[in-house]
């Protein structure tokens, strides 16, 4: 086996690699000389300097894998990939500790002043008094988002007798016990934490979650530490709160434009600001490269590695049949977790038709799974982790099997229960995939990238009414379709926008007469 080095990576993961195969490092290799000598390689490690194009990876006729030592693979084009039977890994997991201590420097830096203390002794001052700090112990932790890295921020605080109290909306009750938290809502996290921590994604729900109503909920002494995405907070919001006293501190490592050129946080002195090196260490550039290696050896090996980006191994007859549905599958996981309320308990999913007499339809469950989670957690999910991750979160997982179709080849009709309600969605394949029912709602819409969708009252002047107010806000309609369960009671709307709804304007929407719900959705 021979395998290519095209990046820079430590050399611990250089020489375990060279225990299994001929190893070949070129961390200088143009783009053109890729493409040429790329069909000559088994496996290729990169870091972010190698493009893994369509052009390049339709030349890779021997290559098994492609291992990125790092968190992202924006660099590979991973349908491309898939296509071509190729399997992609990262390494995800050697920043989890990075990270989080990042995050306890950051907290203590606020926590301390130690910042500008530095500054000021290296400006030859001596002003003790102005740096009075607060200690952690005793104090509250609030953790908004409770996954690989908020549970190890977690565990450290407690080290310094902190309690912790998360917001974690697709976290189970069960599930925080076992950790040893409180679970509780947004809102009592924000009243009553000392030190805020965030580690969630960036999504059109998450965006801007901490902004002037969340501030003002906050005490005036309380600071907040993000080390996860820009955008979370609205950083003019923030200015506002810092500048009038609403909050004590924060301490920042991503921001919504970087680098924060011109930006109203660098003026002010209760704030610690740091360039996007949280993920940044001697250990965990050494833990990416070995875990690379130990992924390309698993492959070697003939097992299954576990950082699996995009499908498992299925043979090819299988992988041609279900290969149409891998779309329909991901978008009707996503369109359930944003629109179903509270934490999925369980979630059933029937194959009907000619799904079902496939033997196997793990992969696309897998899928469905995939798009269920990965709105939700600030981990990358994929097909091969999405089943370990519904696990660890008890959500339960039914899988059946329908011969019947109704007037389509195969459905998938995926439903999800929580503790106080449940929903249903169905989908097929033709020449594009389709949405063809919610809930006991019939329907033919094809899920694009923005959506929305309403429940009203089925009365005269009420579709209207939602139309009016999408435009008042400059919301334009590319497709519309409703169902109704009978004249003059529950209707359904859903719609394809040009651009995504935002939530003041899902606000006024639900205050107009007759609408019960109103949902914006990202596929």
């Amino acid at each position: 086996m021979k395998v290519l080095i095209a990046d820079s990576i430590d050399e611990e993961g250089i020489d375990n690699l060279k225990e299994v195969a001929e190893v070949v490092v070129d961390t200088k290799i143009s783009y053109e000389d890729l493409i040429k000598t790329i069909n000559e390689y088994d496996g290729i490690i990169i870091r972010s300097r190698t493009k893994l194009t369509k052009d390049v990876i339709d030349k890779a006729d021997n290559l098994k894998i492609i291992a990125r030592a790092g968190v992202g693979v924006d660099n590979v084009d991973l349908n491309a990939a898939t296509d071509k039977g190729i399997m992609v890994v990262n390494t995800a997991e050697s920043t989890i500790i990075t990270v989080a201590e990042h995050t306890m420097g950051l907290i203590l830096a606020i926590a301390r002043k130690i910042s500008i203390a530095d500054k000021s002794v290296k400006d030859g001052k001596w002003e003790k008094s102005k740096f009075l700090g607060s200690e952690l112990r005793n104090k509250t932790l609030g953790v908004i988002g409770m996954g690989r890295i908020g549970s190890q921020v977690v565990r450290r605080c407690k080290a310094f007798e902190m309690d912790a109290v998360v917001y974690d909306p697709y976290l189970q009750e069960k599930v925080a016990e076992k950790m040893g938290i409180e679970l509780t809502d947004l809102e009592t996290v924000l009243k009553e934490a000392d030190v805020i921590t965030i580690h969630v994604p960036l999504t059109p729900q998450t965006k801007h979650l901490i902004s002037k109503k969340e501030l003002k909920i906050m005490k005036n002494t309380a600071f907040i530490v993000n080390c996860a995405r820009g955008g979370i907070i609205d950083e003019d919001a923030l200015y506002d709160g810092l500048k009038n006293a609403e909050i004590s501190g924060v301490a920042l490592d991503v921001y919504e434009n970087e680098p924060p050129k011109d930006n109203k946080l660098l003026k002010l002195n209760n704030v610690v600001l740091t360039p996007h090196i949280a993920a940044s260490t001697q250990e965990a550039q050494r833990d990416a490269a070995i875990i690379a290696a130990d992924e390309v050896t698993q492959v070697f090996k003939g097992k299954t590695p576990k950082n699996v980006l995009n499908l498992p191994v299925v043979d090819q007859v299988t992988f041609q049949k279900l290969k149409p549905y891998f779309n329909l599958s991901e978008k009707l996981g996503k369109f359930i977790s944003q629109f179903v309320k509270g934490k999925i308990e369980t979630l059933e999913v029937v194959y009907c038709g000619e799904l079902s007499e496939i033997e196997n339809q793990e992969i696309l469950t897998r899928t469905i799974l995939k798009g269920v989670l990965s709105p939700v957690l600030n981990r990358l999910v994929n097909t091969i982790n999405s089943f370990s991750i519904a696990k660890s979160r008890d959500i339960n997982v039914i899988v059946g099997k329908q011969s019947n179709a109704d007037t389509y080849d195969s459905i998938i009709r995926v439903k999800a229960r929580t503790e106080s309600d449940s929903f249903t969605i169905e989908g097929t394949q033709m020449y594009e995939s389709r949405i063809i029912k919610i809930n006991d709602y019939r329907l033919d819409v094809k899920p694009e990238k923005n959506m929305f969708l309403a429940r009203y009252h089925d009365v005269p002047g009420s579709i209207g009414s939602i139309g009016s107010k999408l435009g008042e806000h400059d919301i334009n309609v590319g497709v519309m379709q409703v169902g109704r369960d009978i004249k003059g009671g529950q209707a359904i709307m859903v719609l394809t926008v040009d651009n995504p709804v935002p939530a003041d304007v899902i606000k006024d929407l639900e205050k107009l007469d007759n609408v019960y719900e109103a949902v914006a959705i990202t596929l």
